[in-house]
Order: C-alpha cells, then sequence, then structure tokens
C-alpha cells in the first residue's frame, strides 16, 4: 500500500475552523485513502470534522498531510494544497 506525506502552512488571517474544516474534510472523503493530519503534537483523522477541529490549526501553523492507500500521493497532495490556498 502506498504511503504519502505532504505539509502545508496555514495562511495568514485563516484557520481550520468550522467552514474550512468541514471543506477539507469533504475534500478528504474524495479519496479512498486513509488520511491523517497533524499540527504540533495533536493529530486526527482528516475525514472526522471534530478531529480536524480539534487540530486548533490556526494560521500560520504547519499542517502535515500523512495518506496511505492507492491513491496517497494524489490525496496528500491535494490536500496540502488547499490548505495553502484558503481564503
Amino acid at each position: 500500500m502506498a504511503t504519502h506525506e505532504a505539509t502545508a502552512l496555514v495562511p495568514p488571517g485563516v484557520g481550520l475552523h468550522a467552514r474550512p474544516a468541514a471543506l477539507f474534510v469533504q475534500r478528504a472523503g474524495a479519496f479512498s485513502s486513509t488520511i491523517r493530519l497533524t499540527c504540533g503534537e495533536r493529530s486526527a483523522d482528516g475525514k472526522s470534522i471534530l478531529g480536524v477541529l480539534q487540530l486548533g490549526a490556526s494560521a500560520g501553523s504547519q499542517v502535515t498531510i500523512h495518506a496511505e492507500g492507492d491513491d496517497a500521493h494524489a490525496a496528500a497532495e491535494a490536500l496540502a494544497t488547499f490548505i495553502r490556498e484558503i481564503a
């Protein structure tokens, strides 16, 4: 099974709060891979809205997306791009 990891900085003035977190989870759900999100010492299921919200990823935070599955590379890169481009 393939694995891939990508990192992204949450843009200034934005965080993974309710709306961006919901959009992230929606996008993550489109992939068959297992998605884990890490921010600092916290880690969460990237397909769980509560998990993503509990990460507390605020503006300027570095987030790591770890994907495992057949579409791991595409998933991790697409989700990292989404975080970088949150506006």
